[in-house]
């Protein structure tokens, strides 16, 4: 009979084991700019500047990401290239048990936000250079045996994988619907197995018409089988052991490989793992690089540099480095940070269009607007500079835009040669003072960089602890110091730097010329030994006194050694450079253009109190939802508001034990007032379940939240863990 339906029959259909990729979701920074900032005739020009200075963080801290990370990851590939070259040639019961599986442990420091950075350059260079058979586990995904053995076969099988109970269900409905069987693979590590032999004999077939060697041919043909446990110290040991256990009965017959991804110390694995399950591992220990050092990287290319022309000021900094060592250790996380500044700058300062290089910067300085203008007017750091200039040319600057624009292209100019100056004489007090006792200007670099944003750094009590501690430095010492100063000054194009640097090479080569020998002039020894020489003839009291005084007076003017007078030299010189460059930015005209100095922004969007924010929105819905009829006055809360709302306001009004049945009566009185019903029309002292189940809901948000908790005093009550009323 015909019929007018599509289908008479029910089909079933797994769900694929790949992850649905994401779609990404991209803040449109173009509107963003345009829609609601100062300033928004400029806002396409500083939208190009930021998104280009976006992109060069980006390429940069990945360039730099994979740099440091070369050396371990290097490592980690020659360990699997040696583990799968001595299996193949049959080596491998003679350096390691045949039960014995060859583990990495990986040890990458508590910064678990950068870790998937590292794994994921691992996973692709293990893929294009070792073998194509890789699998990256969370732990958050294996929570029982089943779930960890089917993400691994999931990810190196790239098939559809059902335990038992799931394809005898899928049976029942398909076979209940009439619909054709779906292929799957069998959960277990014999599905792998065979999976993994046929691979093999399908690239040795294929491989077998080709000419080339035979060790390229095993090369290709028995890849291993690696298998990346990211976060070990999340896992269930109990989970992880009956897995290693498992994969050690397959050994023979699947080359498997794994790397263990450990955050805190490599004790990790003894504690997981018992001594019968640890002794079927064959673990090598590799290190990465400390976070600390990473950051140190990150900071010397993006932020100490003027060829970078985005700066953050000395609070900006201080957040963003405060965030990093009390909080996570991620520099993942820092980058943000400093990408949100960047991002806040050119929105939030219409002048940020001055913020690029010294050539793009003069072009738009001449097609500044005239309210451009205004606002160099009212700079801080251009009203000060105004201050120090005499009447007339007060007047000019305040009146005459073309002249204004010819003094902010001077002002620009000095600014780029302060940049150009400021960090090489930074690095050069940094690698004078950071080997001193008890580190009186830091042991970081950033450290003696955040002094300097601060205030003039000569003026500290640090600072001349320092030269104090210079000058008793030892020759040889002071020479390699100097020396590693001229290497810093030596590549830098500027004239200052560059007389800089011959001064320093006169300096070097005067203590080159100087004999250690000599250290005490002939005069001085003579005055020393000719009183002693008299005091052995025979003398009177009064020529013995008089001996002794001049013996005094020779002690005191002591002159200093040629290498002393050479030493202060020296000290001097660097203390000249440090007070002509290492001046604060805020005391240069126009720094707002560069700095970004909004600490309070930054905080609030990467140190974020969520506590506050949660009793913020309970308390005062509108200003989250935005709705009218959500408006209240002096703290209140509306009837129609939602019901976590309503209940979190009742229970502000109890005291430390709340009576859950006179909540859930409070509760539905407002509820039916705000739908203008009557709460129990019939009488009978019976509730809506609706309401009693939406009531339930908005306790249990609350207990989720914190806010309340269960107590065993009254079975009927619960405990407040909120301070204050309304």
């Amino acid at each position: 009979m015909a019929t007018s339906s599509f289908s008479r029959g029910c089909f079933v259909f797994k769900p694929s084991a790949k992850k649905k990729k994401k779609k990404k979701t991209t803040v449109d920074l173009e509107s963003y700019f345009t829609d609601g900032c100062e300033g928004a005739e400029s806002s396409e020009t500083r939208f190009k500047l930021c998104l280009d200075l976006w992109n060069k963080i980006k390429t940069e801290t990945e360039d730099l990401q994979d740099e440091l990370n070369r050396n371990i990851l290097d490592s980690l590939l020659q360990f699997t290239r040696k583990c799968s070259s001595t299996r193949r040639h049959g080596n491998w019961a003679s350096q390691m048990r045949a039960s014995e599986i060859p583990t990495a442990a990986l040890v990458l420091g508590v910064n678990v936000p950068d870790h998937d950075i590292t794994f994921q350059s691992l996973s692709e260079l293990l893929r294009c250079s070792v073998t194509p058979h890789v699998a990256s586990l969370q732990a958050k995904e294996c929570g029982a045996l089943k779930h960890l053995m089917k993400r691994v076969l999931e990810r190196l099988m790239d098939a559809v994988v059902d335990d038992e109970e799931e394809e005898e269900e899928e049976k029942e409905e398909v076979q209940h619907s009439g619909a054709p069987l779906h292929k799957s693979v069998h959960c277990s590590l014999r599905a792998l197995c065979d999976w993994y032999s046929s691979k093999t004999k399908k690239s040795s077939c294929s491989s077998s018409g080709k000419k080339r060697s035979s060790s390229a041919v095993d090369e290709h043909q028995q890849p291993p089988v690696v298998i990346i446990f990211k976060d070990l110290e999340a896992f269930n040991p109990k989970v992880l052991q009956d897995f290693i256990l498992i994969c050690s009965r397959y050994l023979d017959r699947l080359p498997l490989m794994f790397i263990f991804g450990i955050a805190t110390s490599p004790s990790t694995v003894q504690r997981m793992l018992p001594h019968s399950v640890s002794s079927l591992l064959c673990i090598e220990l590799f290190q990465s690089l400390s976070c600390t050092q990473h950051l140190t990287t990150v900071i010397d290319k993006l932020i100490l540099t003027h060829s970078f022309p985005f700066k953050l000021n000395g609070k900006v900094m201080q957040v963003l480095v405060s965030i990093f060592l009390y909080h996570d250790f991620s520099v993942r996380n820092f980058i943000k940070g400093l990408q949100l500044a960047l991002l806040e700058h050119f929105h939030s300062q219409p002048l940020s269009s001055l913020c690029c290089r010294k050539k793009e910067a003069q072009i738009q300085l001449q097609q500044l607007s005239a309210g451009d203008l205004d606002r160099i007017r009212q700079l801080p750091s251009f009203n000060r500079f105004l201050k120090e200039q005499e009447q007339q040319e007060q007047d000019n600057l305040q009146t005459d835009d073309t002249y204004l624009k010819e003094v902010c292209q001077k002002l620009l100019k000095g600014l780029h040669k302060y940049h150009k100056n400021y960090y090489p004489v930074l690095r050069c007090l940094h690698t004078l003072t950071s080997s001193l006792p008890r580190y009186p200007l830091g042991k970081q670099i950033r450290e003696l960089h955040l002094i300097c944003l601060e205030k003039n750094v000569w003026e500290s009590e640090e600072y001349q602890s320092a030269m104090k501690l210079l000058k008793m430095l030892a020759k040889d010492e002071l020479i390699s110091l100097l020396q590693k100063c001229a290497e810093v000054l030596q590549p830098v194009k500027s004239k200052k730097m560059k007389n800089a640097f011959v001064q320093l090479e006169e300096l070097l080569d005067k203590f080159k010329q100087l004999n250690a020998a000599a250290e005490l002039a002939p005069s001085v020894e003579e005055k020393l030994t000719c009183p002693v020489k008299n005091l052995q003839k025979k003398t009177d009291l009064f020529q013995l006194q008089k001996t002794l005084l001049e013996m005094n007076e020779s002690r005191r003017a002591k002159r200093m050694s040629p290498f002393e007078v050479l030493r202060n030299e020296a000290v001097e010189f660097v203390d000249g450079l440090v007070k002509n460059h290492l001046s604060p930015p805020e005391s240069k005209p126009l720094y707002e253009v560069c700095y970004y100095s909004s600490s309070a922004t930054v905080r609030r969007h990467l140190n974020a109190t969520p506590r506050t924010s949660i009793q913020a929105a309970l308390s005062s819905p509108y200003c989250y939802i935005q709705n009218d009829s959500l408006k209240s006055e002096d703290g209140s809360v509306s009837n129609a508001a939602p019901d976590i709302c309503i209940a979190h306001k009742l229970h502000l009004e109890c005291g430390r034990l709340i009576n859950l049945y006179d909540w859930l009566e409070a509760y539905s009185t407002v509820v039916s007032a705000a739908e203008g019903n009557d709460p129990d029309p019939d009488g009978s002292g019976k509730m809506d379940e609706v309401k009693h189940a939406r009531f339930i809901r908005a306790v249990s948000e609350l207990e989720f939240l914190g806010f309340i908790k269960a107590t065993k005093k009254k079975t009927d009550h619960v405990a407040r863990l909120t301070w204050g009323g309304c």
